[in-house]
C-alpha cells in the first residue's frame, strides 16, 4: 500500500492537532518545554497534570489524525465501572498500525520506552512498515512516548535524524502509564490491539476495511506496574471491537473466534500476575493474549457477522480494585 491520495500523511494530518494541542495548555493541564536541539516537549502527566480531554486528544494524534477518541458513559455493562473510552477509524490498518502500535524501539544511555504515533511511519525502521507498504514523508513529525522522565536531546536527535527532518520540526508527547492521560491514550488502543492480533493471526490486515472498539477507563495508579496492569486488563477483560473485513463467511468466522483474549493460553487472571509470573520478562507472554474481551467481525462480502469471546466482570473488579 504506497502512500497515495487514500492514504495521506499521517503526519500533515496530526500537524493541526498537535498545534492545537500547544495552544491550549492551560485548558488541557499540559506543560511544553524545548530541548537545546530546539525538540519540543509536551508535558502530559510527568510535572504536568493532564486529564481526560488531553488523553483523547493524545490518542486522535496517536491514530495520526486518521481515528476519533471520545468518552461515553454507560451503566448496563460493568457494575462498577461505567466510563468508557469509544475509538473508531475507517482507516484502521493506517491510523493503528503504521501510527498507534508502540512499536518503535527508544534507547540512550538511562532512558529506555517505546515511541508511537505517527512520527514512526517516517523513522521507524519496524518491519511492519515493509509489509504496508506505507512509509510517510514530510517536514514535520510526532512521537508519542510512554515514560515518566523527560528525554536525553540524544534521543530526539536520532529520531529526527531517521525521519530525515531538522530536530526543531520535531515534537515529543510524554503520557506516563501512571498518569490519567496516560490511561486513557493507552486504553484507547483497544481497536489497535485487534488489528495487531489480526496481523499475528496471519489474515490478511488489508481486508479490514473498517473498525471501531470501546474498552473501560481504568482508574489511574501511582505504582507503574498496577498502572500498567490495569490499562492492559481494560482491554483484555472488558474490550469490544467491531472490524469489517472484505473476506468469505468461513474466513470471517475464523477469524472471529481467533481474536478474543481468552483464547491466549495465558488469559485468566489480572495483566500484573501474569507479568509477575514470568518474572518480568515481557516476551516470555503469550502474544497472542494481548486483544478485546469480545469481538464482532462482519463480512462486507455476505453482511453476516460473527461474535466471540466476553467481558469478565470479576477479573475487571479484581484489576481495578487492586
Amino acid at each position: 500500500m504506497a502512500q497515495n491520495q487514500e492514504y495521506p500523511s499521517v503526519n500533515k494530518l496530526s500537524e493541526p492537532l498537535v498545534r492545537s494541542l500547544k495552544e491550549n495548555l492551560d485548558s488541557l493541564r499540559l506543560s511544553v518545554s524545548r530541548l537545546e536541539n530546539g525538540t519540543s516537549i509536551v508535558d502530559a502527566g510527568i510535572n504536568s497534570l493532564g486529564g481526560l480531554e488531553a488523553g483523547c486528544r493524545i490518542a486522535e494524534i496517536c491514530m495520526g489524525g486518521l481515528g476519533n477518541v471520545t468518552l461515553r458513559a454507560t451503566t448496563n455493562l460493568l457494575d462498577n465501572w461505567s466510563w468508557y473510552v469509544d475509538v473508531h477509524t475507517s482507516h484502521s490498518v493506517i491510523a493503528c498500525l503504521a501510527s498507534q502500535y508502540a512499536g518503535w524501539k527508544l534507547s540512550s544511555r538511562d532512558f529506555n520506552a517505546l515511541g508511537s504515533g505517527p512520527g514512526r511511519a517516517m523513522g521507524s525502521k519496524e518491519p511492519l512498515f515493509d509489509e504496508l507498504e506505507y512509509k510517510d514523508r514530510t517536514d514535520t513529525a510526532c512521537l508519542v512516548i510512554e515514560s515518566d522522565t523527560l528525554p536525553p536531546v540524544e534521543i530526539a536527535e536520532d529520531i529526527a535524524k531517521q525521519c530525515g527532518i531538522s530536530a526543531s520540526r520535531l515534537t515529543l508527547i510524554m503520557t506516563p502509564t501512571t498518569s490519567l492521560t496516560g490511561c486513557v491514550q493507552i486504553v484507547s488502543r483497544v481497536l489497535e490491539t485487534a488489528l495487531h492480533k489480526v496481523h499475528a493471526l496471519e489474515f490478511d490486515v488489508m481486508n479490514v476495511t473498517d473498525g471501531a472498539g470501546s474498552a473501560p477507563l481504568c482508574p489511574p495508579s501511582p505504582d507503574f506496574m498496577t498502572a500498567m496492569g490495569r490499562t492492559n486488563d481494560a482491554i483484555l477483560f472488558a474490550g469490544q471491537v467491531h472490524l469489517y473485513v472484505d473476506a468469505d463467511d468461513s474466513d470471517t468466522e475464523q477469524l472471529a473466534n481467533q481474536l478474543p483474549s481468552s483464547t491466549s493460553k495465558d488469559y485468566g487472571k489480572p495483566f500484573s500476575e501474569i507479568f509477575k509470573d514470568v518474572n518480568y520478562d515481557f516476551y516470555k507472554i503469550d502474544p497472542l493474549l494481548f486483544s478485546p474481551a469480545k469481538v464482532s467481525v462482519t463480512s462486507v462480502k455476505t453482511g453476516k457477522t460473527f461474535h466471540a469471546g466476553k467481558l469478565d466482570k470479576d477479573l475487571m473488579d479484581k484489576s481495578f480494585s487492586s
